[in-house]
């Protein structure tokens, strides 16, 4: 499974792909707001900021919602660089702008999914990912993980080339659950990925082995 942070900041890109286990970026208006970044100007020079850290996709969004407005914005979002990857919204627009974009060879990411049905209209439009958003589900007390294994076993029933890409997620709990499932990518805080280090039993035996290590340097002397 690929490993992806949702984020625009940065500092958490960098520490993540120094990490070694990046593989690529989703990003969003909100996140972009978030770090302080507004204007068409100055968000595209940090869709290009974030594509020089990063070696994988980079997920850039569209923020029109009409066919000729999503064209445009995201022909010029993927002349940025080559790891642009256009996030399209999951509505009627928008699918028709994920198969304009696929014949155009451009990399999309459906974004909003929250149905099988949806991911099944996405890869039918040739969309290279498919996003649907786990943890907004769980917060209605819906299974994210449940959709995605329902997507998962559509799309090997087809063979679709879509990715599943597993968004809104929350902790380390998601990511283990969308890996046993097997869902393609997974795109969270770093916050997520860096909860996969923690178990208690590293922790107090890496406490026992400094304190033994201590004790026999202290009695060589």
């Amino acid at each position: 499974m690929q490993f992806f942070i949702d984020t625009a900041n940065l500092a958490d890109i960098q520490e993540a792909h120094d990490l070694g286990v990046l593989d690529g970026v989703t990003t969003n208006p909100s996140l972009m707001a978030k770090e302080g970044i507004s204007g068409d100007e100055r968000v595209r020079n940090h869709y290009k900021a974030i594509c020089a850290i990063v070696d994988g996709d980079v997920s850039a969004e569209v923020i029109s919602t009409t066919y000729e407005e999503m064209i445009k914005e995201g022909e010029e979002l993927a002349a940025l660089d080559s790891k642009i990857v256009v996030k399209v919204p999951m509505i009627q627009a928008g699918v028709k702008a994920i198969r304009y974009f696929s014949q155009k060879g451009i990399k999309t990411n459906c974004t909003l999914v929250f149905s099988a049905g949806q991911a099944l209209l996405a890869a039918k439009a040739g969309a290279t990912y498919v996003s649907p958003f786990i943890g907004r589900l769980d917060d209605i007390s819906v299974s994210g993980l449940a959709l995605i294994a329902e997507i998962r076993e559509i799309y090997d029933n087809y063979a679709f080339d879509t990715k599943i890409l597993a968004a809104s997620v929350r902790h380390s709990a998601h990511i283990l659950g969308c890996a046993k499932i097997g869902a393609d990518v997974m795109t969270g805080p770093l916050s997520a990925i860096l909860g996969l280090l923690k178990h208690p039993l590293t922790d107090s035996g890496l406490a026992q082995f400094l304190a033994d290590h201590k004790r026999a340097l202290e009695q060589k002397m």
